[in-house]
């Protein structure tokens, strides 16, 4: 064989081509050379540590940010209960998310660090504890969100050394392609007892990060003046850093608001801004799911999940129906199409993600392998009894095992994961890792879900979860395209639906939930049109349930049946599994508990999609 024919037999064989082929290699690797992401990654966008000053006074005194990277890419950890812990699947992602007021103050001033000791605030609770008074020093992180004022802030140049240490953990611990660890930080804003809380999350590292402090809610408790620091960041350092606002359901009303926080009515302005810097949010974490609320949903039979709807985070005011509208997704979202006509701008166009919110330095989010989020919530015989923060909060029970932040991006890299969820090409789950592609588009066929070059054909005549379309052709509804799969570990799907909202052509808004394929031979009652209950396997008593019902994958094309080309609508992809036990039958059945009957014992966890939007 003449040597340059075998040398290009030989690169084609190994999968090479020289420079005179390239085009011709190109060619024929096109299937895996797709420009698309093709790996979702499992992550945390909101993790405490004992830099939080409110972590720290309910007793995370020891585990540090090292250790939260540490311990999310699966090495062992000596948790506050004195056991040995490591995730049994490591992370792929992780922001240490410690509040901004106080960052790092509480735990350095334990140890007479002299950065903090000689500032205003260190000599503030200096006073407390010489009066003998050191509750109210370590009361003093809640009164500065609540009065701002009058409580000291540190000085700019404490919070920007403390600042460049947390950068620079961050970089520390991130390997490309392996696992990234996200510079950010929480700003804690709660005016009269609601939150108003947001993660801000840097794509940049410690070199661009650090140049500027975190922005805190002793500079203002004004989400605004929030968005306006970001936007100054970027300008002054080149970089680039989004906002995650989250649990709105214990916000009382003021988390998609229909006025801003001094009283005055929504404008285009913060429109604007609200869309360009929180393009997601949290949906679930620790302090409740935020997706949907009986009230606002009564036909959802799948609306009343781990809702926490009595009061504020602050405990100051109980909950009226009036504000549930503005505090849950899907009311959010159906508020940001009245919006968008009447100013021209979406301001709650958001894509959703879960997270644990956890304060112990450990990021654990499921079911069987609930490790509690605070200090006084990891395991213990007593933990189901007891109440978060020595009774004055929540009681343990109530806490919510979510969730998890997954992310379709082209590799695992601050770049390419951060740049997925500004497009808001992810999703949310409550716990387990189940896996959701879902598309929109004109032009899919019927079989289009069943071909093995799917993912080609959705991204080439559609777009992803996040994504919009418009200008439908005449006499055609939408289609959409859903993939999912359960987790490889985890309980099997139930369903899939399609969750739809609308702005009809009187004005109102509306909403429908859609059963779009489910397991086993079950079929739509004649009257509802809904799928009667998958059944259950749960024996609570020992804590078990089995797979014989339900499915692993579910996958179909979906046409919208009541599709009005004039009205724009949003829809979103619920993935529902089988019942399994939740993590209080787990404590009952170790620990042998006779729980009272109000606590829950049986769950079915889940998945939210971000929306496709339809703009007209």
């Amino acid at each position: 064989m003449d040597r340059k024919l075998f040398s290009l037999c030989v690169s084609i064989a190994l999968g090479f081509a020289s420079t005179a082929f390239a085009a011709d290699q190109e060619e024929y690797s096109q299937p895996v050379g797709k420009d698309y992401p093709q790996s979702v990654y499992w992550g945390d966008t909101h993790l405490h540590t004992r830099n939080s000053a409110d972590a720290y006074s309910i007793g995370n005194r020891n585990l540090t940010p090292i250790d939260a990277y540490r311990f999310a890419q699966g090495q062992e950890i000596l948790a506050h209960n004195g056991m040995r812990v490591r995730l049994r699947r490591p992370l792929d992602f992780l922001v240490v998310s410690d509040h901004s007021e106080y960052l790092g103050g509480y735990v350095r001033f334990a140890v007479g660090d002299p950065l903090v000791v000689n500032t205003d605030a260190g000599r503030q609770w200096l006073q407390y504890l010489k009066d003998g008074d050191p509750i109210k020093m370590m009361t003093a992180f809640t009164a500065s969100l609540a009065d701002p004022v009058n409580n000291y802030p540190f000085s700019k140049s404490t919070q920007s050394t403390i600042w460049q240490d947390v950068a620079q953990t961050a970089d520390e611990h991130n390997r490309p392609g392996v696992f990234t660890a996200f510079t950010g930080y929480e700003w804690t804003s709660m005016i009269n007892g609601n939150n108003l809380h947001r993660v801000v999350v840097y794509k940049d590292s410690a070199a661009r990060a650090a140049q500027l402090p975190p922005f805190t809610g002793q500079d203002s408790l004004d989400p605004r003046d929030l968005w306006a620091a970001l936007e100054n960041y970027e300008k002054v350092t080149g970089g680039e850093v989004m906002a995650i606002a989250h649990n709105g359901n214990i916000s009382n009303g003021m988390m998609f608001p229909d006025k801003s926080v001094d009283g005055k009515p929504l404008n285009r302005a913060y429109a604007e801004m609200r869309a360009r810097w929180e393009p997601i949010y949290e949906v679930t974490q620790v302090k409740g799911d935020g997706e949907a609320h009986p009230t606002l949903s009564p036909d959802d039979e799948f609306a009343d999940f781990e809702n926490w709807d009595w009061d504020n985070i602050g405990r100051t005011q109980a909950k009226e129906d009036w504000m549930l509208k503005h505090e849950y997704a899907r009311g959010a979202l159906k508020l940001g199409l009245a919006y968008e006509k009447k100013l021209g701008v979406n301001p709650f166009k958001f894509g959703m993600i879960g997270s644990t919110d956890g304060h112990n330095s450990l990021s654990t989010s499921q079911e069987d392998n609930f490790f509690g989020k605070f200090p006084e919530s990891e395991p213990s015989v007593e933990r189901t009894q007891n109440s978060m923060a020595n009774n004055v909060l929540w009681q343990n029970w109530r806490l919510v095992a979510s969730g998890f932040a997954a992310v379709w991006a082209r590799e695992n890299t601050r770049e390419s994961l951060f740049e997925a969820m500004r497009r808001r090409e992810v999703y949310a789950t409550t716990g387990s890792r189940i896996t959701v592609r879902f598309f929109g588009g004109w032009d899919y066929g019927s079989q289009d879900a069943a071909r093995p070059n799917y993912l080609d054909t959705a991204y080439e005549k559609g777009v992803p979860m996040g994504g919009d379309l418009t200008a439908a052709p005449k006499k055609n509804a939408p289609d959409f395209i859903v993939f999912a799969t359960k987790d490889p570990d985890g309980p099997n799907l139930d369903r899939v639906q399609i969750v739809k909202g609308w702005l009809d052509r009187k004005g109102s808004l509306q909403e429908k939930v859609y059963d779009i394929a489910w397991s086993g031979d079950r079929t739509a009652d004649a009257r509802t049109g809904k799928i009667p209950a998958v059944g259950s396997t749960v024996n609570v008593k020992e804590a078990t349930y089995s797979n014989t019902i339900g499915t692993t994958n579910l996958s179909t094309v979906w046409t919208d049946p009541d599709f009005d080309p004039k009205e724009k609508a949003f829809y979103y992809v619920r993935v529902i599994e089988i019942p399994r036990p939740r993590w209080t039958a787990y404590d009952a059945a170790y620990f042998g508990l006779d729980l009272p009957d109000e606590i829950p014992m049986i769950i079915q966890d889940r998945a939210y999609t971000s929306p496709i939007w339809y703009t007209p």
